[in-house]
């Protein structure tokens, strides 16, 4: 007889993991939480959970199922396993995930900036993973969320919509029935495609935290990063990122939402260009400049953004200049090759599909029979 899944495996206990798992622990859900290092959930292991303040300001205590760093434990049996860490640890966790996944359970990827979803299961592909497992991505974290302390968290708002598709999209119905009880403000998008190359963040963060070095470097970050780091020049910058970005998700047969539409749905902000809809959103004020360049604006947005994004581009015939001028500067900045550390084609399991292909496969899951060819 097959094993009941119940509750949530929350992997990772950062910023958002921890925020995640005290949310649902506080609201009654079973949880389990998996850190790879175990020293950093000593105090919450000792707690049996995690303190909360939500953003009514009302404070509360999730109690924890479990806290471990043997992802076994974690993830066999819980129902929906919600990986909550910073993108360029997707691969990582699919390959640790691979030997413990069951029949019939959800793996929910928070978010999967761009190619996670298509990273994840091509990653459990290749490790031999056989059970029948439902891979959904977000386009964006549903919470604005920090951690307060070894054992706090604090969410200061929760998203009113946050977009998530299924891969393949036909299973989309399903996570969203899973998660439907927690979090129902998640809602459907229309395929991985969509959550992926809807990633604002591959428009707003490494361009500004880029272009502001200098300032994020003589003062330690101590200004508004949104309200005083978007002048004129550098929205010119954003704008035409974003246009890449949508002409890239247009070879692939997607009508992507602009940054300025995106700023309107989310935070109401409106404007004739992208600079006055930034200046004209409350929800950026107050927000500081990251504090030093070594940042996940850098090094997870580039390599886990930017470049899938870039790599789509340069197979199908789509020019990418402004968002490779990018990469190549935070290749300078950082030292690192993050054309060779980010996301591939071979990574997200499309290196030798054709545009229909890729779209076949994200809406049914299926793939082309190339056994003639061999």
């Amino acid at each position: 007889m097959a094993e009941q899944l119940n509750g949530f495996a929350v992997i990772g206990a950062g910023h958002g993991g921890k925020a995640m798992a005290a949310h649902l622990g506080m609201r009654g859900f079973p949880v389990r939480l998996f850190n790879r290092t175990a020293e950093r959930v000593e105090a919450i292991k000792a707690r049996k959970g995690i303190g909360l303040t939500t953003q009514d300001q009302e404070e509360g205590f999730g109690p924890l199922e479990l806290v471990t760093s043997d992802i076994g434990l974690a993830v066999q049996g819980s129902k929906v396993i919600m990986v909550v860490i910073p993108a360029t640890g997707h691969h990582d966790i699919a390959e640790r995930c691979a030997p413990y996944l069951q029949d019939g359970q959800i793996v929910v990827l928070n978010p999967g900036r761009t190619g996670g979803a298509l990273e994840f299961k091509n990653v459990l592909n290749l490790s031999g993973c056989k059970a029948d497992v439902t891979i959904a991505e977000a386009q964006t974290f549903i919470f604005a969320s920090r951690s307060m302390g070894p054992a706090e968290a604090k969410i200061f708002r929760i998203k009113n919509t946050v977009p998530l598709a299924a891969l393949p999209a036909n299973r989309t119905p399903e996570a969203l029935a899973a998660l439907e009880e927690a979090y129902p403000q998640f809602i459907a998008a229309p395929n991985v495609l969509h959550t992926s190359l809807n990633n604002m963040g591959a428009v707003f963060h490494p361009a500004l935290a880029l272009l502001n070095a200098g300032r994020i470097e003589s003062t330690r970050g101590n200004f508004e990063f949104y309200i005083d780091g978007v002048t004129p020049s550098v929205a010119k910058v954003l704008e035409a990122l974003d246009r890449e970005r949508m002409t890239v998700a247009a070879i692939l047969g997607i009508r992507a939402i602009s940054a300025l539409e995106w700023l309107e749905e989310a935070y109401a902000a409106t404007g004739s260009n992208l600079l006055e809809a930034i200046q004209n959103n409350p929800g950026y004020v107050g927000i500081k400049a990251p504090r030093n360049l070594e940042h996940r604006y850098i090094f997870e947005d580039v390599p886990m953004s930017l470049v899938p994004i870039s790599n789509l581009g340069r197979k199908f015939g789509v020019s990418t200049r402004a968002i490779d001028s990018i990469i190549r500067l935070a290749r300078v900045v950082h030292g690192v090759d993050y054309y060779q550390r980010g996301r591939s084609m071979a990574d997200m399991g499309l290196e030798n599909l054709t545009v229909a292909e890729i779209r076949h496969h994200v809406d049914t899951g299926g793939l082309p029979d190339r056994s003639w060819a061999r």
